[in-house]
């Protein structure tokens, strides 16, 4: 299969997911071209020039950021010229402001918020929730040459390596945007720490009972110079902040060290957590999903771990 993946970038970055991207693409096909629709594509393509990409196609537009008409006309060239089998976007804001237009413009097969996919007998299968991340299944596009794919993000971990790609350009047309964009506003800091930006997290979840409970990690977090943060009910009870939350309504993060305290591993959960650098889990429950991402795992009881670990600090 051939596989076009659209480059996402933010103010001269290419964004994490675009490595991601093609993460994703190495598992369908051997020929893996980037798109890399900008300004100025040419100061781009060293980011995106990495193991497994074969050609990185520059697409030079008038707009200096991203604009949804502006995609979709350059992607629906790209696609026309270019021929793909698979395309794939990112399942971020920016992507779910053009791609699903566009694959019903184009009348091809879609799926959106793709976390696996692979090749069977010479068709594409990929997985994606349903139902509020409670139900996966797989989907299959008979009858499409073509499929335009949206990932979730953190499925894949980024692509690495040097690249030896080929560079090539592309000319489009593009007309009629209806969207401009201005400039940049930042958000004023909420006050609370950014587990974003943490080295080491250490997570709680659901396992510490009560809300009293929460001092002694908040303590044994600092002891161990990490930023703690948690799982979604923690957040639905008004315990701990949103800010404070990992998972696909709350944080994507990747730190060096993720520690999971009394975590079960929601879909949701893993979503924002899984391509951590090392993942250690403590969980009662042996069946628990998050021993399925950890790289360590514990069947025990969080507050005995606690305690133990209180004692090294």
């Amino acid at each position: 299969m051939s596989v076009l993946v659209v480059a996402e970038h933010l103010r001269g970055q290419v964004r994490p997911i675009t490595l991601e991207l093609i993460s994703a693409a190495k598992e369908l096909g051997e020929e893996t071209a980037v798109a890399v629709i900008a300004k100025d594509p040419a100061a781009l393509a060293d980011q995106v020039d990495v193991e497994g990409v074969n050609e990185i196609v520059s697409v030079q537009v008038e707009q200096d950021e991203f604009e949804n008409d502006v995609y979709r006309q350059a992607v629906e060239q790209l696609i026309a010229a270019r021929s793909p089998d698979v395309v794939l976007v990112g399942f971020t804001v920016n992507g779910m402001g053009y791609a699903p237009a566009l694959a019903a413009r184009l009348g091809i097969g879609f799926a959106s918020d793709v976390f696996a996919l692979r090749r069977e007998g010479g068709g594409l299968v990929a997985e994606r929730s349903f139902y509020g991340s409670k139900v996966n299944a797989e989907v299959e596009f008979p009858g499409h040459e073509r499929t335009l794919l949206m990932i979730r993000p953190t499925s894949w971990p980024p692509a690495e390596g040097d690249g030896a790609a080929v560079e090539a350009e592309l000319e489009v047309s593009v007309t009629g945007s209806r969207a401009r964009h201005s400039d940049f506003q930042e958000i004023a800091a909420s006050g609370d720490v950014d587990i974003t930006t943490a080295d080491f997290l250490l997570s709680v979840g659901r396992g510490v009972g009560e809300k009293e409970n929460l001092e002694q990690f908040e303590g044994l977090a600092d002891k161990m110079g990490a930023t703690l943060s948690v799982s979604r009910p923690l957040v639905d009870q008004g315990w701990m902040p949103n800010s404070r939350q990992v998972g696909q309504s709350g944080k994507t993060v990747k730190p060096k060290v993720y520690l999971a305290l009394g975590i079960s591993g929601a879909v949701q959960h893993l979503a924002g957590m899984k391509t951590s650098g090392t993942i250690i889990a403590v969980n009662t429950d042996p069946e628990a999903a998050i021993f399925n991402v950890a790289h360590y795992g514990a069947v025990a009881d969080l507050f005995e771990v606690a305690e133990e670990l209180e004692k090294l600090y």
